[in-house]
């Protein structure tokens, strides 16, 4: 006996079955009672499967096209979180992936539940959330946030994350800074833009748009594109860079390091996130330290307030900060 069944059984739909399941709202005491008899009459007990602690949270991985939510330490830890904190807080953890298939994201929401949802908004865009906005149950976004869109969310503090990281390279000396951006849009990379030109114009320097080099987001593309730009183009170089993530990072320097460029000597570099690869790259790798469990457990921890006070109207914006980690790829410039 699923939901389905229950849904086929009462003439409703999978969503209204999961609402009166769960005590939302929308569902009429009439249909609510109907549903809840037919439950019990076909050992389907919502509340009995609660009270043994079978209480579940769905975590929505969306991918809108996969080139930066995929299988990553980053991605790993992210989730790793979310395990841990559902089960200290007695909550079962479903893992649903979603590929930008409207009727994909529809099914999973009629036929779900779960008492709230988690979603991973790193690749989403503002219209993507629509099928989100009008289900009856408590969602929090993950690693985004959306101007206009009343979600609560958890997310990196991106912009001062990169300022900080940029400001690093200033204190270091240096005055003519590249960046390495990625060629696929995500808003966290938007807001690390942002803190990028905010460190810059707070130290009174202008930004060589000849030293901002567009590379995909994963090790082998950002390589093979730094690659090109470097033997096509023959550009000139900046004394240091700025990049998206310590992917883009990583694989920028095995292309300058494969053009003869030597890292810190000649361009330093500093990435963001500290994957574990940053202790063995040649030079181990500065970068900004992202707290990937702990945001998880805060995703999961706001999810549990909105499910244990239905009546809260109120929605959060939670950004967590990061550290700088210091290690050997960022020098003072060459004189």
């Amino acid at each position: 006996m699923n939901i389905t069944d229950i849904a086929t059984m009462a003439g409703v739909s999978p969503a209204t079955v999961s609402n009166a399941l769960n005590g939302r709202k929308g569902v009429r005491e009439e249909t609510k009672q109907k549903i809840l008899k037919i439950a019990k009459e076909f050992g389907y007990n919502k509340e009995m499967n609660m009270a043994n602690g079978q209480r579940t949270i769905r975590f929505v991985i969306y991918k809108k096209h996969g080139v930066v939510v995929s299988d990553t330490p980053f991605f790993a830890s992210l989730i790793e979180g979310i395990e841990n904190e559902c089960r200290n807080q007695g909550y079962e953890l479903l893992i649903s992936h979603v590929y930008h298939e409207c009727e994909d994201i529809v099914s999973l929401l009629e036929s779900d539940y779960s008492q709230g949802l988690i979603v991973l908004a790193t690749e989403m865009a503002f219209e993507d959330l629509l099928p989100f906005r009008d289900i009856n149950m408590p969602v929090v976004l993950l690693d985004s946030h959306f101007r206009g869109a009343d979600f609560d969310c958890i997310l990196i503090n991106n912009m001062d994350a990169s300022y900080k990281a940029t400001k690093y390279l200033v204190q270091n000396g240096h005055r003519e800074i590249g960046y390495l951006h990625s060629s696929v849009y995500i808003n966290n990379f938007h807001y690390r833009k942002l803190g990028f030109w905010d460190a810059l114009h707070e130290a009174d320097l202008e930004f060589n748009p000849d030293f901002d080099f567009a590379l995909n987001p994963t090790i082998e593309g950002s390589y093979r594109d730094m690659k090109a730009i470097l033997e096509q183009r023959a550009p000139k170089l900046p004394t240091a860079f700025f990049a998206d993530n310590d992917l883009i990072a990583f694989g920028a320097m095995r292309a300058l390091q494969d053009h003869g460029v030597k890292i810190p000597q000649d361009v330093s570099v500093i990435g963001f996130d500290d994957m574990p690869f940053c202790e063995i790259a040649s030079p181990r790798l500065t970068t900004i330290r992202v707290f990937k469990q702990e945001i998880g457990g805060a995703a999961v921890r706001r999810l549990l307030q909105k499910i244990e006070n239905s009546k809260e109207t109120i929605t959060q914006k939670i950004e967590v900060n990061t550290e700088l980690i210091i290690r050997e790829s960022v020098s003072k410039p060459p004189s």
